[in-house]
């Protein structure tokens, strides 16, 4: 019996999975890096394509926003045999260095949210990536000559958060960016004995109560380098 909505079969997924929140950013990976791109699934409108990047297989499925979404997804792509996670995704910058296009590896994600604390049935968890995506990930970037910077986010239910200024709070705690899936996405990998990671391009940077938001074309410039580095960390996965 197929998954409720990710309407495939075991084998139509490769093991490696990149997870962009936005259908039309996972057509745009599959249309564009992989070669023999092909649609495993069109539930609901989250696009998953199935093809290969530098000979090896590999898949490209939507999350939607949120832990919620992601979770969903997230736990159907494990019951059909993935095993590396890669979220790819944008985020909101903390760090005061950061400016719009940077790149960001997470190695931990705070659930600022209730999916998390569901599934750990209110245990106490720190969801984590996974040492070997991080470690490959820091590697791809350096002989691409990327600047990323590497360490803990955090995950929130709320895009519009009405907490006062949120930089100043977390980014005391050493958090470098907000973003809305990951922590979700290591959790359930964690539970399924499976591998996940988190790539991030700063799409806003705060000052104070303003927000600025990079334009469409640096940000598309920026994803396809955050989307590049993040198959070139799959390949180098065993």
């Amino acid at each position: 019996m197929s998954p409720v909505h990710l309407r495939a079969e075991p084998g139509d997924y490769a093991e490696s999975v990149l997870l962009p929140g936005d259908p039309r950013r996972a057509r745009y990976i599959a249309e564009n890096f992989f070669e023999g791109a092909r649609l495993v699934n069109e539930e609901r409108g989250m696009l998953g394509y199935t093809g290969t990047y530098k000979g090896r297989p590999v898949s490209v499925q939507t999350t939607g926003m949120g832990c919620p979404s992601a979770s969903i997804v997230a736990e159907e792509l494990l019951q059909l045999g993935a095993r590396n996670l890669l979220r790819v995704g944008t985020c909101g910058g903390y760090h005061p260095q950061m400016q719009l296009g940077d790149l960001v590896v997470a190695t931990a994600a705070t659930p600022l949210d209730g999916t998390v604390s569901k599934l750990t049935r209110g245990l106490p968890y720190a969801p984590a990536a996974s040492f070997e995506i991080v470690h490959a990930a820091h590697h791809a970037a350096q002989e691409a000559g990327r600047k990323v910077f590497t360490g803990p986010i955090v995950s929130s239910d709320l895009f519009y958060d009405p907490m006062e200024d949120p930089k100043q709070t977390w980014g005391k705690l050493g958090v470098l960016a907000v973003e809305m899936e990951a922590a979700a996405i290591f959790t359930l990998a964690a539970m399924h004995g499976a591998r996940a990671g988190c790539l991030l391009t700063v799409s806003d940077t705060f000052t104070g109560h303003e927000t600025e938001r990079i334009s469409d074309a640096a940000l598309k410039e920026a994803v396809e380098g955050m989307v590049e580095l993040a198959l070139d960390t799959l390949v180098a996965l065993d």
